[in-house]
């Protein structure tokens, strides 16, 4: 009786490319595959890359070189796979180059050098699938690719035109998701907000009643489950103050994760961007006055080409008005293929690398009031992570990895308890507490 194959498996990227690799996992594990965590136990390799940015492009060919070192049998999927020539150019060695969600083309190659055991070990595979993050929580991915063509981003050229999922899809895995355990689901794509646009709305059926592909409906639905609903990358579309209200009844998180990339008019026409600063200021205040304790997290592009002084100057003007809670950075990059790349007077990377630090300083600065502001106060909190100095968890106000974290001062709680927490303390990032 032969052995049951093994497979290596590297995920680069955002938690759409993480999905995409928990779903490529499912499949192996659900084909009999073993999955191993070391190049030298795996008869092949998968890494599912990143191409976004330069960085990213860089640290994606850096991982197939090393897988190749230490194993030699490499298959190369992701983003960075629908540049297949740029990938094979660097390491000719791979077996098979695919782009994202490319799942059968991934199979498909895996199969030809390492074919599957002859019984499939199904009753292993969890009800939720494979999963990369902690049990306690997971990414739902409700649609793929993207009807934008923001001038500095290159992912519609890799994953395509938005393709909403059908509702009582999205619903039957999020179900799954929460009989496995899970207690907050974190809702991703490329643009969560334009949900359903592509079938027009279109309605389908979970649990014999009808559901209408829409975010409003498929939030509200999603809340009745019971766990933390946490909505990213939700551009400032109509639609999403329908969402508020559901945020000031409990339904959901009172979080929005919204990326704004800038706030001068001029800048934000020639990235192709929807919305203006003054009615996202004026959207942003009754947004807080339906729901007062909502979380508002955004990211900024400083340095884009041809980005004055006086535009910087009006960016940082939008920060201190909107009193963000959560803020992410990026200096410009050109990434290959972006239409930005061809407007003129670029930035000098000194220039970009000041005005980044400026901009952090300031949105330090408010994030330093804002959470000191929650001090004395009492919030729900799902734990991470226990050691003997205490436990390391979430708020409401907290996304995984990207936000700060609350760290209590208590040895007796466990991975994904969600407890309540008295804040005795805060700093620029973090809140500190004890049980209450």
């Amino acid at each position: 009786m032969s052995s049951q194959p093994r497979i290596g498996f590297v995920s680069l990227g955002c938690p759409k490319a993480l999905v995409d690799s928990e779903r490529i996992l499912t499949r192996l594990r659900a084909e009999g595959y073993g999955i191993v965590p070391s190049y030298t136990d795996a008869d092949l390799v998968v890494v599912n890359t990143c191409g976004f940015i330069d960085s990213a492009v860089e640290e994606s060919l850096d991982a197939i070189g090393e897988a190749i070192a230490e194993n030699g049998k490499v298959i190369v999927t992701g983003c960075l796979g629908a540049r297949a020539d740029e990938v094979l150019a660097a390491h000719p060695q791979v077996l098979s180059v695919s782009g994202p969600q490319a799942y059968e083309q991934v199979m498909g190659a895996v199969h030809e050098h390492l074919p599957p055991p002859a019984d499939p070990f199904t009753a292993l595979l969890p009800p939720g699938g494979i999963k990369l993050t902690p049990r306690h929580y997971a990414y739902l991915k409700i649609s793929e690719g993207c009807n934008h063509r923001c001038t500095f981003c290159i992912i519609p050229s890799m994953r395509g035109d938005l393709v909403s999922r059908p509702a009582g899809d999205v619903m039957e895995e999020a179900e799954n998701l929460v009989q496995a355990g899970v207690k907050e689901l974190l809702i991703v794509s490329q643009d969560t907000s334009a949900y359903g646009v592509d079938v027009r709305y279109g309605t389908s059926f979970w649990k014999g009643r009808p559901i209408k592909t829409r975010l409003p409906e498929l939030a509200r639905a999603l809340g009745g489950l019971g766990v933390w609903v946490r909505m990213h990358y939700i551009y400032p579309y109509p639609n999403v103050d329908d969402l508020v209200p559901l945020m000031a009844d409990g339904l959901i998180l009172p979080y929005l994760d919204i990326p704004l990339q800038h706030a001068d008019m001029r800048i934000l026409k020639a990235m192709k961007r929807p919305a203006a600063a003054e009615d996202t200021l004026r959207r942003i205040e009754r947004w807080r006055s339906i729901c007062p304790d909502i979380t508002l997290r955004s990211t900024f592009i400083v340095g884009f080409p041809g980005e004055t002084d006086a535009e910087f100057e009006t960016l940082l003007q939008f920060l201190e008005a909107a009193q963000l809670d959560r803020v992410g950075c990026f200096t410009y990059s050109p990434v290959e293929g972006a239409a930005a790349n061809a407007l003129p007077d670029a930035v000098p990377e000194a220039v970009k690398e000041e005005r980044h630090a400026r901009f952090m300083e300031v949105q330090a600065r408010i994030s330093a009031v804002r959470l000191q502001a929650k001090v004395g106060r009492t919030l729900a909190v799902i734990i991470d992570e226990v050691d003997a100095e205490g436990a390391i968890g979430r708020s409401a106000a907290d996304a995984p990895e990207i936000d700060g974290q609350v760290f209590v001062d208590a040895q007796d709680l466990k991975v994904g308890d969600i407890v309540e927490v008295t804040v005795t303390g805060a700093d620029e990032h973090d809140l500190f507490g004890v049980p209450a």
